[in-house]
């Protein structure tokens, strides 16, 4: 029995929706780590598309527990749309196969609010949030004020937290010149739907052992990427919360040790949704086929992503920060029609030859890649289901980033659909 944690190795989008419904028809439970409804995964299974949010990818499998986990900020409201959504599509939510940590920070309006005020007024300094309210929620969070899911069983409880977190809220918003919030009118809202929240609160800690005892296979899934990570990311142009396998244990209520392979979600070729650094961004006619092709646009919010080729230093880099075993490669048949296909393999920066992405913010942004060309394979690849059937220079290809990144690539995704992977190596079993 092994339990298996899902990451983006990149800047996030890199396909792990499908990968963890794939991997799901083996694991029992799926569990959320971190992050909030600003992290989308689109699966296609026979044709029919779902777009998560915040509910586990697992949550499309019958027999499957889904759980989000205490590092996850969850906006009820969001939450309960997204149960109606999916409900409508056939897919039953119920206390059974769907809990929430009780000790999860909820995302309120004030929130989404502060988002976006903070982003209009950056200007070029924008750092491209979702202005989904995840930041400031994890603030209040780590401010020790936030309001959790365990805080809606109480009218009395409730208003106390309320009357805390308000108390900072409303100095800021006066001074911004913005409407304060009214802590009853708020309080009324939060009781009006606790209920259908409640109902999926549980010590999800508890929970988990039980499963572990229970010997059930553990898939934690992770949001975003490595490369967004608060602490190991192009930091500004974060996320606001760790997105390294680590915070599984963290963000769920496990430890460490019960975390058995790590695996890493990496696409083809780079996106980035967003600001930021992006050494090998194409904004030519590649970049632009490599778009359309991948349709790559956010699963939330519909935004373009940047397109460029695939970064072998920054992936390299990743693997080492996260201690990721196996790499799932996806998006390959985005590359079938290019002649050339290129790698970046080191920067140069300023005439200094770097093997690694300096942490500082604008060495980032003035750093040019060092690239290393393959031919492309000209052929169709979608829907390959066995790796001695792609083409010669798309083995090649793939040996090649195995060798530079220095991790097996253990999966490769030749389409959205669920079955159309190449399985080389198993995580469960492996």
């Amino acid at each position: 029995m092994k339990n298996v944690v899902v990451v983006g190795s990149q800047w996030g989008d890199e396909g792990k929706g499908k990968i963890v419904d794939w991997l799901s028809s083996e694991a029992d439970v799926v569990v959320r780590f971190q992050g909030g409804h600003n992290a989308g995964h689109t699966l296609v299974i026979d044709k029919k598309v779902f777009k998560l949010r915040l509910l586990p990818s697992g949550i499309v499998r019958d027999g499957k527990v889904s759980i989000l986990g205490n590092g996850v900020v969850i906006d009820p409201w969001a939450l309960l749309d997204e149960i109606k959504e999916i409900k409508k599509q056939g897919i039953n939510v119920t206390p059974d196969n769907f809990m929430i940590s009780e000790s999860a920070s909820l995302i309120l309006p004030f929130h989404q609010e502060m988002d976006e005020i903070r982003e209009d007024a950056a200007g070029k300094g924008k750092i491209g949030t979702t202005r989904r309210g995840i930041g400031p929620c994890y603030e209040d969070k780590v401010g020790r004020r936030s309001i959790r899911i365990m805080d809606l069983r109480s009218e009395k409880n409730l208003a106390n937290r309320l009357e805390n977190v308000l108390l900072h809220h409303n100095a800021i918003r006066k001074g911004l010149k913005k409407k304060i919030f009214k802590k009853d009118e708020l309080k009324k809202k939060l009781l009006k739907i606790a209920p259908e929240i409640l109902k999926f609160a549980q010590p999800v800690w508890l929970k988990i052992d039980e499963f572990k005892k229970d010997r059930k296979k553990i898939l934690f899934e992770g949001a975003q990427g490595i490369l967004l990570d608060v602490d190991h990311g192009t930091y500004p142009f974060v996320t606001s919360s760790n997105t390294v396998p680590a915070m599984a244990a963290t963000g769920s209520g496990t430890g460490p040790n019960e975390i058995n392979y790590v695996l890493g979600i990496t696409k083809a070729y780079t996106t980035r949704v967003g600001s930021g650094p992006f050494p090998t961004e194409l904004k030519d006619k590649i970049g632009e086929t490599l778009g359309k092709r991948g349709n790559e646009f956010g699963t939330v919010t519909a935004r373009k992503r940047r397109c460029g080729w695939f970064d072998g230093v920054l992936v390299r880099q990743t693997i080492k920060i996260a201690g990721i075993d196996g790499i799932a490669l996806t998006k390959l048949d985005v590359l079938d029609e290019l002649d050339e296909i290129k790698v970046c393999v080191g920067y140069d920066l300023n005439g200094k030859i770097l093997e690694y992405l300096p942490a500082a913010s604008d060495e980032q942004f003035n750093i040019k890649p060092i690239y290393k060309s393959f031919p492309g394979w000209k052929a169709n690849t979608q829907g390959i289901r066995n790796i001695v059937d792609l083409p010669k220079n798309a083995k090649k290809y793939i040996y090649s980033l195995e060798d530079f990144i220095g991790a097996k690539i253990c999966s490769i995704s030749t389409s959205p659909e669920r079955d159309d992977t190449i399985l080389i190596e198993d995580p469960f079993r492996s």
